[in-house]
C-alpha cells in the first residue's frame, strides 16, 4: 500500500500594505506645510501707556476723548458738547473708518496744540473682547498711546 500524503491547504498568503512610504510621505508634507506657512499677525503691537497710580498736578490742555463701547458694538464718543454721538454700528466691520477720522483729528489737534492725545474707553461688561481690539487697532493706526480704560461716566453723558 502506498502510503498517501494528505492534502495540506496551501497557506493563504493575506494581501499586506507596506505603509512605510505612506509615513515618509506624510512627514514630508508636514514638513513642508510647516515651512512654507506664513503666520499673520491678527494685531498691531500697541505701544500703550499705562496711567499712573497718582494723577499729574498739571491738567491736560486737550479734553481727553472719551469712547463708549456698548454690549451690542456699538462705538459712541462724547463730543465736546456732551452729547454722544454713534460713529459705528455694523458690529461685524473689524475696520472701523468714523473713529479712525475721529481719532485723527483728535490727534491733530493735540498735535497743533503741543499737548498728547488723551482718549478714554469705557468698555460695557458684555462687549465683545474682538471689538475692543478693534477700538485698539483704531487707536494704534491713529498713534495714540495715551491711553485709559474707564468705568466712571459724567452724570450728564447719561
Amino acid at each position: 500500500m502506498a502510503r498517501r500524503k494528505k492534502n495540506q491547504a496551501p497557506e493563504e498568503d493575506e494581501p499586506g500594505l507596506d505603509i512605510s512610504s505612506l509615513i515618509d510621505v506624510c512627514f514630508l508634507l508636514l514638513i513642508y506645510f510647516l515651512v512654507t506657512t506664513q503666520i499673520v499677525k491678527k494685531e498691531q503691537e500697541l505701544s500703550t501707556a499705562l496711567p499712573s497710580t497718582t494723577p499729574s498736578e498739571t491738567p491736560p490742555d486737550l479734553a481727553p476723548m472719551l469712547i463708549l463701547l456698548e454690549a451690542n458694538g456699538n462705538i459712541s464718543i462724547k463730543n465736546e458738547t456732551g452729547v454722544i454721538e454713534l460713529l459705528e454700528s455694523d458690529s461685524d466691520a473689524r475696520k472701523l473708518p468714523n473713529l479712525s477720522a475721529r481719532l485723527e483729528l483728535h490727534k491733530s489737534a493735540a498735535d497743533m496744540s503741543s499737548s498728547k492725545a488723551l482718549v478714554q474707553i469705557k468698555v460695557d461688561g458684555d462687549a465683545v473682547s474682538q471689538r475692543v481690539t478693534d477700538v485698539l487697532n483704531a487707536l494704534a493706526g491713529a498713534k495714540i498711546t495715551e491711553i485709559t480704560f474707564t468705568d466712571l461716566l459724567d452724570p450728564e453723558a447719561n
